[in-house]
């Protein structure tokens, strides 16, 4: 791809998938299976699998080596927010883009159910102490979101003491500013956050479901709470929304990535992420005179020997 082809392939990305909370947010408006602008369209699903794959591949030595320059420069921290239905593919995504970085400068962390010591701090402690430390990336797969999401359509699961709230339109506001807050004090102080929505869509959801329950060796993917949670679509579809449209900021936007092709979100995900650092303009840092001394006297010793 040419360097002004892939810039523009860029700006299309940034224009359908970028949400900052300008204007009122609307899941209707983002297409689940969208394949890029009409000339890629027009390939035909292998050769646009083939596409993303080298998209994808190409991406991952970019990153590789942005990586390498946010870790030596040690001044920015990277955070990955995935938030998706199930099947959407959170997992395998988090797989293929990250797959070239460096495990030493990389941290993934799955949220699962509180434990007894999590569920007596406030709903965010959890999620505040695993912040990656600069110079590294740190992946949420699912996140504090989790609070306005699944707690949301649940909210039996609200942890801690609540018995004197009331959980109304009001208690849910004060999350999403919470988070705000939270997000707009990681940023200023040189966290640069990066929010996914995979956005997949029921039909295809259907389709994944089915896989797993066809395929022997895919079972252990099934559980039983999965066609529990899909039979509450619309309820966390609107979870999804508001809590998209209450927390995209200029500062910390949502990126809602189509899902039903997988090739294409990895491919998407993949140019967002390597963009993003490569926009800090790092470099590594410089070696003092005094420095450069000292290495060349070892040089020079390393050579006699």
């Amino acid at each position: 791809m040419k360097k002004d082809e892939k810039e523009k392939l860029m700006q299309d990305i940034f224009d359908r998938c970028r949400v900052t909370g300008r204007d009122t947010f609307r899941l209707a408006d983002y297409d689940t299976a969208w394949a890029g602008p009409e000339k890629i369209k027009q390939l035909g699903e292998e050769k646009l699998k083939k596409k993303a794959k080298k998209i994808l591949k190409n991406n991952l030595e970019a990153l590789s080596d942005a990586q390498e320059v946010l870790y030596a420069s040690n001044k920015y921290a990277l955070l990955l927010i995935f938030q998706a239905m199930d099947a959407a593919g959170k997992d395998g995504t988090i797989k293929h883009v990250m797959s070239g970085v460096n495990p030493q400068g990389c941290q993934v962390f799955s949220f699962k159910k509180p434990s007894s010591e999590e569920l007596d701090h406030n709903y965010l402690w959890r999620y505040t102490r695993k912040m990656p430390e600069f110079g590294r990336i740190g992946i949420f797969n699912r996140s504090y979101y989790e609070e306005v999401l699944v707690v949301k359509v649940n909210p039996e699961f609200l942890q801690g003491n609540l018995s004197d709230q009331t959980i109304d339109e009001a208690f849910w506001a004060g999350r999403y500013e919470d988070i705000n807050n939270l997000e707009k004090h990681l940023t200023t102080n040189n966290t640069l956050i990066l929010k996914f929505f995979l956005n997949v869509s029921k039909e295809e959801q259907k389709n994944r479901f089915l896989e797993r329950l066809n395929d022997p060796e895919k079972h252990w993917k099934f559980s039983d709470s999965d066609l529990v949670e899909r039979s509450k679509w619309a309820m966390y579809q609107e979870a999804f929304e508001d809590a998209i449209d209450n927390t995209a900021t200029r500062w910390a936007p949502w990126y809602v990535i189509p899902a039903d092709n997988k090739w294409i979100m990895r491919a998407i995900v993949s140019m967002i992420v390597t963009e993003a650092i490569t926009s800090l303009k790092l470099s590594t840092p410089e070696v003092s005179s005094e420095k450069k001394q000292l290495l060349e006297e070892a040089r020079r010793e390393l050579e006699i020997q």
